[in-house]
């Protein structure tokens, strides 16, 4: 695998939207996308039934969305990130149109508005009703494939980033079994989320924060790690990752109910469309209490349900249920992480030349608790913003990069029972301890399992210093509301110190 000639030109680590958006963006400056899998391919991206947030409508405005966002977050979204991403919205949108997305309309052309929870207005833009995230692949997939400045490596994965004197000097790539170090002052992370770490999870397995680890690992801080959103309405079955029962079904009008029909959630302000943690929490107790539960749509859509969304309708028949006549056993899954690699509203890490952009980003957006449908369109206008900055840096100096020792190629497996006792959508201190003091010494092992282990373990010490509950994050010994409403900078040595305070006899307060 020879990719000397690809030195010196940015790099971006992943080939899902936001990846894909940011090269388009830094078009015509020549840049590489690296992709462990085929383009597009194993990315939550893909996996996407939800849409893009955009104030459109003629009884919208940003300033709603703004509102709307700011409630779900709960208290820890930056207002300033919100108002420039939800002003952007409008423009995204039409880049992708530009770039041949296929929006939804309504019979008059105008573009069809979905509702999802917590939203105060019909704001979803979707494509192919229940596929957007696959109709964005598509489309920006074409669109890169044809731009002859961005070069795509396919199955190549980054093992390492180089650090020299604070600064991004390159990084460790394997593809085709062979290591090949390459030379770069710019580097963006693309790498989606976390929700590999996780035995119930809608996203990718291989989706366990690989960009996290690359971060950690060269220093960079990284903040809102405790705060894992958990989509409330999975599709219940053996099925890895699980396939997702979108919010937009009870946009609908759909309803929760137990084995006996019962619906659960009707004295619930919201109802079904209360904050995603409010939905979660309620149907993990009642899995937890015994009961079963199922998503109803018979009465809202019945025989329109395939028209109105036929992939999950699809999903549903290969796991031999009729959701015209029958209810969908679901369950809360791993869906998203709010938490990420601290970024300036430029997309700047905390260390030279290291970007980052969508779910492995930390940008302020989201706080506590994502709104439904804001990441997509946070992906796409935060790329033109990462671009902008990535192509007004100094490429920085050529260096000659030292040997580097091979790292494994990742396995989540072995960490998942760890993290899904002691990070699901309830916590304790005792589970998290336990759960601290038996990754710290996998992830300084240098074996498969050590880049899980060590995100894992940011989190769950970022778990740990949250003494309260807030948004996704909540602690059955903490119940009260968390009065330290600010986000939590982490590094990966205060982790490891945090580790090792845990591992003495004398107990210790995670500051």
């Amino acid at each position: 695998m020879t990719m000397h000639h690809l030195g010196g030109r940015p790099v971006i680590i992943g080939g899902g939207i936001a990846g894909m958006a940011t090269a388009l963006r830094l078009a015509p400056e020549p840049v590489v996308i690296i992709s462990k899998t085929s383009l597009g391919d194993e990315t939550s991206s893909g996996f996407a039934q939800g849409g893009l947030a955009a104030s459109l409508g003629a009884d919208d405005n940003p300033d709603l969305h703004l509102a709307d966002t700011l409630a779900a977050g709960d208290g820890l979204c930056d207002e300033k990130a919100v108002r420039r991403v939800v002003e952007a919205a409008s423009q995204a949108i039409e880049f992708l149109e530009r770039l041949g997305v296929a929006f939804d309309r309504a019979p008059g052309g105008t573009l069809l508005l979905g509702l999802e929870a917590a939203h105060s207005r019909r704001r979803i833009v979707h494509a192919g009703g229940d596929a957007t995230g696959r109709e964005l692949v598509r489309a920006l997939a074409v669109a890169v494939r044809r731009t002859p400045s961005i070069t795509i490596l396919e199955g190549v994965e980054a093992r390492r980033l180089f650090v020299e004197d604070g600064e991004i000097t390159g990084m460790l790539v394997v593809g085709d079994g062979d290591a090949v170090s390459l030379t770069t002052g710019r580097v963006v992370l693309a790498t989606g989320g976390i929700g590999g770490l996780f035995d119930h999870t809608t996203n990718p397995l291989g989706s366990f924060g690989q960009g996290l680890a690359l971060a950690a690992r060269a220093g960079a801080e990284l903040a809102d790690l405790e705060f894992v959103q958990f989509h409330p309405t999975a599709l219940d079955g053996p099925r890895r990752p699980m396939p997702l029962v979108s919010e937009a079904v009870r946009g609908e009008g759909a309803v929760l109910v137990d084995e006996h029909g019962r619906r659960f959630l009707g004295d619930t302000p919201g109802g079904e469309l209360a904050s995603r943690d409010v939905v979660a929490r309620g149907v993990w107790r009642e899995l937890r209490a015994g009961h079963r539960v199922f998503l109803d749509a018979q009465q809202c859509l019945g025989p329109r349900f395939t028209e109105r969304f036929p992939a999950i309708a699809s999903l549903c028949r290969e796991a031999g249920i009729d959701p015209a006549l029958q209810p969908i056993p679901v369950r809360p899954a791993a869906h998203y992480h709010m938490g990420g690699v601290v970024v300036d509203a430029e997309g700047r890490s905390t260390v030279a030349g290291l970007w980052a952009c969508g779910e492995v980003a930390r940008t302020g957006l989201h706080g506590a608790n994502r709104l439904a449908s804001n990441s997509l369109i946070e992906a796409v206008v935060s790329a033109a913003w990462v671009a902008a900055s990535v192509a007004a840096a100094s490429p920085g100096m050529p260096r000659r990069l030292k040997p580097a020792i091979v790292p494994p190629r990742a396995d989540a497996s072995r960490i998942r029972p760890v993290v899904s006792r002691a990070l699901g959508i309830e916590r304790d201190g005792e589970a998290l301890r336990n759960a601290a003091r038996a990754l710290a010494p996998i992830a300084n092992a240098g074996e498969a399992a050590s880049d899980p282990a060590l995100v894992a373990l940011m989190i769950t010490i970022a778990a740990l210093r949250r003494e309260g509950s807030r948004g996704s994050h909540f602690r059955s010994d903490f119940p009260q509301r968390d009065a330290r409403p600010r986000s939590l900078p982490l590094t990966l040595d205060e982790a490891f110190n945090a580790s090792v305070a845990l591992s003495n006899p004398a107990p210790a307060r995670i500051a």
